[in-house]
């Protein structure tokens, strides 16, 4: 069973990687901005996760985006509802992104 949970943890985080930040053009994995995905015994997804500050008047837009990139898990009966939880700590900074987001974007790996 735990090993059902992750593959599916794994299928929604794949999907989410299809979310484009409207911002910075990089996906939202990949920007360190997805702190978890879980899934209750219903297999309802709770993400947590943060934006690059707290005042991204594109939230909204991200939210949806979201919800959208996991219709169609939701469609096949694969998962249940999904809630997106927007926290502000740990705050995000560019430590959180990937190598690749870095590369696309420009930023010096320290």
């Amino acid at each position: 069973m735990a090993d059902e949970k992750q593959e599916m943890k794994d299928r929604v985080y794949a999907e989410l990687e299809n979310v484009i930040d409207p911002e910075l053009g990089v996906d939202i994995v990949n920007l360190g901005l997805i702190y978890d995905v879980d899934l209750d015994e219903k297999d309802n997804v709770k993400i947590t996760m943060t934006l690059t500050s707290m005042g991204c008047p594109l939230a909204g837009t991200i939210v949806s985006d979201i919800k959208r990139a996991l219709n169609d898990l939701r469609e096949f009966g694969e998962i249940g509802e999904v809630d997106v939880d927007i926290v502000f700590s740990p705050p995000w900074d560019k430590s959180m992104m990937s190598r690749y987001a870095k590369i696309a974007l420009g930023v010096a790996d320290n």
